[in-house]
């Protein structure tokens, strides 16, 4: 059942006023704020936007499931800009993702102040730039989250992955860990007003989110990968065949010709 329209509107104002504390402490404190710090700091903000939203995430597998905790590179699919909040409030991990998201009102600003790295998909070069970022950041021991589809879905399928960004790991001889996350209604059928793909405005996502009374989020921890003596398209492959299995979907298939992702 829908929640009333005054309901609504209040919960719509409580992510307004959070984003503008978010805002408020990310410009005052994070500059005097040390790297641990800033990562309590955008855990907690995560956590409270979801139980505002009232999203409940339901972890399942092993987090840490990687051999060693530097040079590990968590791949997932992308269903809805919630995705960063979810994984964040469960995961120390840094993000690469789109540009697109940096444009977003107030969220972009604050995601990019956790040290995402962006990556502009339709300029083939700019994957040099991203993967010196990822060499540097996995060097350091950051745990780095790649939305390896490039876009969203809604849910009802996992697309190819794209490989060209698995490269510094493989050079790293580091670990890939497979994430697959969901948003399921109560029947196990994935709930569609929970994702942010084709045509819908941040807007319109937010209101139909806000008009749920509850929204589950799973969380799947796949087994890591070693990437050593790993082809990237290889890895790539491999882990987009392990989410789609562990959200039960068919597994991603590119058709005659297609090729799995630009030169790295």
């Amino acid at each position: 059942m829908p929640l009333t329209r005054l309901r609504q509107t209040v919960r719509v104002t409580r992510v307004a006023l959070h984003l503008i504390a978010g805002l408020s402490l990310s410009a005052a404190v994070f500059p005097i704020a040390g790297r641990a710090g800033r990562a309590a700091m955008f855990r907690w903000w995560s956590r409270r936007m979801l139980h505002i939203l009232r999203v409940r995430v339901r972890r399942h597998g092993d987090a840490a499931a990687a051999p060693h905790p530097a040079s590990v590179l968590v791949v997932s699919n992308h269903v809805s800009w919630l995705d960063i909040f979810v994984i964040r409030s469960a995961l120390e991990c840094r993000f690469v993702a789109k540009s697109d998201i940096r444009q977003w009102p107030l969220v972009g600003w604050l995601v990019a102040k956790q040290g995402t790295v962006f990556v502009q998909r339709a300029r083939r070069h700019d994957t040099a730039r991203v993967n010196d970022a990822l060499d540097t950041a996995l060097a350091g021991g950051d745990r780095m989250v790649l939305f390896a589809e490039g876009t969203t879905t809604d849910g009802t399928e996992v697309k190819p992955f794209h490989g060209s960004l698995l490269q510094p790991v493989v050079l790293a001889e580091g670990f890939v860990q497979p994430l697959a996350l969901r948003y399921p209604l109560a029947d196990g059928t994935p709930n569609l007003r929970a994702a942010y793909a084709g045509e819908i405005s941040l807007w319109d996502s937010l209101l139909q989110l806000t008009a749920q009374r509850e929204i589950a989020a799973d969380l799947i921890f796949l087994p890591a990968v070693h990437a050593a003596g790993r082809h990237r398209r290889d890895l790539a492959r491999h882990c987009a065949e392990q989410v789609a299995d562990a959200l039960s979907l068919p597994r991603p298939d590119r058709g005659p010709g297609t090729r799995f992702d630009p030169p790295a």
